[in-house]
């Protein structure tokens, strides 16, 4: 793509010392996992780092940022606080099971705070997330090589059957259970097994060696598919859920994305006088809505140093044709 090709070209300009160009005075990495292991349920659609790459990740940033707590970050934003470098508030989404095996023992040895936004939907492992079942059945088609002739009279098409599958929406989520019974894979099975969620024990002992966990919807839909009142109730029906558990309810990550997600949905989302701010994943970008603060997506095959560069450098490249603002309507 051409975009990518500009992104590149104007990355190699970037300084080292990149955090005297890095364009906010606050970093908001996001990762969903971190593991040496390959696991079914997200190699089809996560590329998550291994713990080395993660470790040199944090590295990074440490070198170039501040980390910050939850409290530390709402301090800033309200101009309670004037830190001595830029700060980084590191995020985690979807609160898999790795956050309490893999990532919090780092951590804990780095002295690092993150926020991991949760689908209470999934904990103890009592469902999976539509995208994850998609990356099972697509294992599972690889693995056996011989298609099962059925799997096509759920489908458009014959071709591309990985595409197809991935393709396939939270609206239409249904289909990957009829799949999973025609290849024999129990969901039901796998969650009792491999246990790729949280338990609520483990939320528990995760915010009491002092890590966040917030709200990520109910069940981890697409936003932009949903009808405003839709929106609403996912929402508030974690927020529910959160403050009821004494885990935090001020903070709010879309799962997905919020692109094409409208004001209206904003103006109502603030009405709740909990919430602090919410947060999108477009990389390095301002926002009309001031209370939602995009993260930076941080799996995507290249190191921290690799990706900050081409995000500054795209900021700035968008910066010349006012575009680097995501204004709703």
């Amino acid at each position: 793509m051409i975009k990518d090709r500009i992104i590149n070209f104007l990355s190699n300009f970037e300084k080292e010392n990149f955090n005297e160009t890095f364009p906010l005075d606050y970093c908001l990495p996001v990762y969903h996992c971190v593991s040496d292991e390959n696991l079914p349920h997200l190699n089809q659609i996560i590329q998550y780092k291994n713990i080395k790459q993660f470790e040199e990740d944090l590295d990074c940033f440490s070198k170039h940022f501040q980390f910050v707590t939850w409290d530390e970050f709402k301090d800033f934003v309200k101009g309670n606080s004037k830190p001595k470098k830029k700060i980084a508030l590191l995020t985690f989404d979807d609160g898999f099971r790795e956050f309490y095996d893999v990532v919090a023992p780092i951590l804990e040895r780095k002295g690092i705070y993150a926020i991991n936004f949760i689908n209470p939907a999934f904990i103890d492992n009592q469902d999976l997330m539509f995208r994850c079942k998609a990356s099972l059945i697509i294992n599972e088609i690889e693995k056996n090589k011989i298609v099962n002739p059925k799997i096509y009279n759920l489908l458009p098409s014959k071709k591309n059957l990985k595409q197809q599958i991935l393709q396939i929406s939270y609206s239409k989520k249904e289909l990957l259970d009829q799949l999973a019974e025609i290849l024999e894979i129990n969901f039901n099975s796998f969650l009792k097994e491999q246990k790729p969620y949280l338990s609520f024990d483990q939320l528990n002992i995760l915010t009491q060696k002092g890590f966040g966990i917030s709200s990520h919807s109910w069940d981890h839909p697409l936003y932009n598919e949903l009808t405003l009142n839709q929106k609403l109730e996912t929402t508030q029906k974690t927020f529910n859920y959160l403050k009821e558990n004494n885990f935090l309810y001020d903070s709010f990550a879309f799962p997905f994305t919020d692109f094409g997600v409208e004001k209206k949905f904003f103006d109502e989302l603030f009405k709740n006088e909990d919430l602090f701010c919410s947060f999108g994943s477009a990389g390095i970008k301002l926002d009309s809505i001031k209370k939602n603060f995009q993260r930076i997506p941080m799996e995507t095959c290249e190191n921290a140093e690799t990706i900050l560069k081409k995000e500054i450098a795209y900021f700035n490249f968008k910066k010349i044709f006012n575009k680097n603002t995501m204004v709703r309507k």
